[in-house]
């Protein structure tokens, strides 16, 4: 199993996905000639927009996206399926995974993942690599079946992780709300994912790559940092 989660597509003053750009063009390979795109986050553009987007870039890396809404009902599985490398965009993680839960992909995707296919996902994309979207930063703006996602990880992430606390604003901080989560699931890693950060996955081995720590949750511990090159393996026990 080959994943590449990013946190965010776009840095303050970057272009899209110049962050993610080298990694992704890394973790491809050389290999892969055709990407399959899953635009379904997209909420305030339009699927064919999104698939423009997207493609402009992966050009870069001599990469063709085929996109999975150009598709019939009856002939996506089948996408998937023949599928060099699955690529999720982000936008709204509860409007993704309803299209996912519809159209029956979770488990088609699921089972290609696992198989070897590679997986590349950002922000919403991340969150549904997860076992569910319960750590994800949207508004539920449509309900899904389940909140249940992909369960490609053991682990949870919450994209673009902020520590900030604004002044003047007594309402509940990113850490606070992941508290939450943690007092009704356990037993359950977090990992407060900050922007320009990733996280690879390969050779059962778990990497933070960028310029920023990771923040990790557990309930009943104390919050702690881990910076790129120290050892994640643990979120896999």
């Amino acid at each position: 199993m080959r994943l590449l989660l990013i946190s965010n597509s776009t840095n303050a003053g970057e272009s899209y996905l110049e962050h993610a750009g080298g990694d992704i063009e890394n973790f491809l390979g050389g290999e892969v000639r055709k990407a399959l795109f899953i635009p379904y986050a997209a909420v305030s553009f339009s699927f064919d927009e999104y698939e423009r987007k997207v493609s402009q870039k992966f050009d870069e890396f001599g990469v063709k996206i085929d996109s999975l809404h150009n598709y019939a009902i009856a002939e996506k599985h089948k996408a998937v399926e023949e599928a060099e490398a699955i690529v999720v965009g982000g936008g709204n993680t509860f409007h993704l995974l309803k299209f996912l839960h519809q159209e029956q992909l979770i488990e088609v995707i699921r089972h290609r993942v696992l198989a070897g296919t590679p997986y590349i996902g950002w922000s919403a994309g991340a969150n549904v690599a997860c076992p569910t979207i319960c750590t994800t930063n949207d508004m539920p703006i449509t309900e899904p079946e389940s909140f249940h996602a992909l369960n490609l990880i053991r682990f949870q992430i919450n994209p673009h992780y902020l520590d900030a606390h604004p002044e003047g604003h007594a309402g509940e901080t990113r850490e606070m709300r992941i508290k939450e989560f943690l007092v009704v699931n356990p037993y359950v890693y977090t990992v407060g994912l900050r922007e320009g950060s990733k996280m690879l996955v390969e050779k059962g081995e778990v990497r933070l790559l960028g310029n920023k720590n990771a923040r990790v949750f557990k309930n009943g511990d104390e919050p702690f940092e881990l910076a790129p090159g120290d050892d994640f393996d643990f979120l896999f026990e």
